[in-house]
């Protein structure tokens, strides 16, 4: 695990090898066992809506409520190519009204959100974590081109959280995750920084 003093203020950080990179997501048990059963998301999932793709372990705990929320009970792991990881962010913008190139976001199909990153109890961190929404020819790439495997984590992300109710250090319990390496140009694009938390955002990796 990675101490804040490791961290700067916007980093990509992930569970990755050579060729894939882990991102979660959490869905219904419908379309769950659909995307298990496939190994890739089909029906009932919906392709012309925007899904959002989270390499942050412990943010996706705290969007689904450790997969007690409603419609959000399954928890699955989506390992997709790093190739199609970076043509996302290649092909992203930042969620504001315009980007830097003045370009608005609905001309982009991938959007970047940095929200505060999150500590297994749901508390805020002074630092950002990365959420990439998926669109139009984005969505089309992740489920047919990307996707190498989908896991479901449900009984997994269960047994952490109620170790974690019962007062145990969960941290071997968590995925590994690592900074994952960009090149000036997509630490660019994304708005990804060097900065310490408390330092300010600058905005190269």
């Amino acid at each position: 695990m990675m101490g804040a003093v490791d961290i700067s203020y916007r980093q990509i950080r992930a569970a990755y090898t050579d060729e894939s990179i882990t991102v979660y997501q959490a869905y219904d048990a419908e379309i769950a066992d659909a995307a298990v059963a496939a190994q890739r998301l089909v029906p009932p999932f919906k392709r012309e809506r925007m899904t959002w793709i989270k390499p942050s372990f412990s943010w996706m705990m705290y969007r689904c409520g450790w997969g007690k929320k409603p419609d959000q009970a399954r928890v699955l792991a989506v390992d997709i190519t790093r190739d199609g990881f970076e043509w996302a962010l290649r092909h992203s913008c930042l969620s504001h009204p315009r980007d830097r190139a003045g370009k608005r976001p609905r001309e982009h199909p991938v959007r970047i959100q940095w929200d505060p990153e999150r500590d297994p109890h749901h508390n805020p961190l002074p630092y950002r974590s990365i959420q990439i929404g998926l669109s139009g020819e984005a969505v089309t790439r992740y489920v047919d081109e990307w996707t190498v495997a989908i896991t479901d984590l449900t009984d997994r992300v269960h047994g952490i959280h109620q170790a974690l109710r019962d007062g145990h250090d969960i941290t071997d319990m968590l995925p590994g995750e690592r900074r994952y390496p960009l090149s000036e140009e997509l630490a660019r694009t994304v708005g990804a920084t060097t900065v310490a938390p408390g330092q300010g955002p600058s905005r190269s990796q």
